[in-house]
């Protein structure tokens, strides 16, 4: 195959998937990942796709936003490896803030019976998740409910994470980088995470590294409002080396 017949497939993949992975293309083309990144570097400069960290995303998709199932079955390996790590963040006592996303919801799924904590979220799946769990208090935040992410979302969410101070924060994010911060698609998702941030001591952010470097719509903090980072081994020690320079702790599982 060609040069611009496989930048023409690796294209078609892109728009059709929402993005294209590097290692994946590689694969799939029976090429070296140096030749997929020159052709990513060639679609890029075309305007046909933006590169991020690891592979690339359609030219214009900043409000690329996959639904609550693609989300569920993208990397999940790597999500079920943060969430673990994440129970090891759980504090013996006290406010958790769970905030809307999927990493977030199998730490939810992998709270222990013995524990004892109070729990707030908007995200709909958590909450029906710790419904029955014996050892939480569990608050459930209203609002308008997004569809796509079955969060709540608008002036009810955002009045109730101003009136509580938790303990714990364990947010998600569509997008994480140094330069451009914590970002989402939606400017509605972004302001209540934001004041979810605002209501916590500490924030622990779950992204898995196909998320470093993506730049979304909305943005909702910087890195240096999250003081622990629980990603996975795809992101290069030099990443974390540059993330733990801001002040954010990083752990790779």
């Amino acid at each position: 195959m060609y040069a611009p017949e496989r930048q023409q497939e690796i294209l078609r993949l892109a728009r059709d998937g929402g993005r294209v992975d590097v290692v994946s293309l590689a694969e799939e083309f029976q090429v070296t990942a140096e030749t997929i990144r020159r052709d990513l570097k060639a679609l890029d400069r075309a305007g046909l796709l933006r590169r991020v960290h690891g592979g690339a995303i359609p030219a214009g998709r900043l409000d690329f936003e996959p639904d609550l199932a693609e989300r569920e079955s993208t990397a999940a390996d790597e999500k079920d490896r943060l969430a673990k790590a994440a129970v090891a963040e759980l504090p013996s006592e006290g406010t958790l803030i769970l905030d809307a996303g999927s990493t977030v919801a199998r730490l939810a799924a992998g709270i222990p019976l013995e524990a004892s904590l109070t729990v707030v979220t908007h995200s709909l799946p958590i909450a029906a998740r710790l419904a029955d769990h014996p050892g939480i208090q569990l608050h459930l935040v209203g609002g308008r409910v997004r569809h796509r992410t079955r969060a709540a979302v608008d002036a009810w969410a955002l009045r109730a994470y101003g009136e509580i101070r938790a303990d714990v924060l364990f947010v998600a994010a569509n997008g994480f980088s140094a330069d451009h911060g914590l970002t989402t698609p939606d400017l509605a998702e972004a302001a209540v995470k934001r004041a979810a941030v605002a209501a916590a001591r500490r924030v622990v952010l779950l992204a898995d590294s196909s998320k470093y470097g993506q730049e979304h719509f909305a943005r909702f903090g910087d890195l240096s409002d999250v003081d622990l980072l629980i990603t996975d081994s795809g992101l290069s020690p030099e990443g974390a080396a540059d993330i733990e320079r801001g002040g954010t702790e990083v752990v790779r599982a």
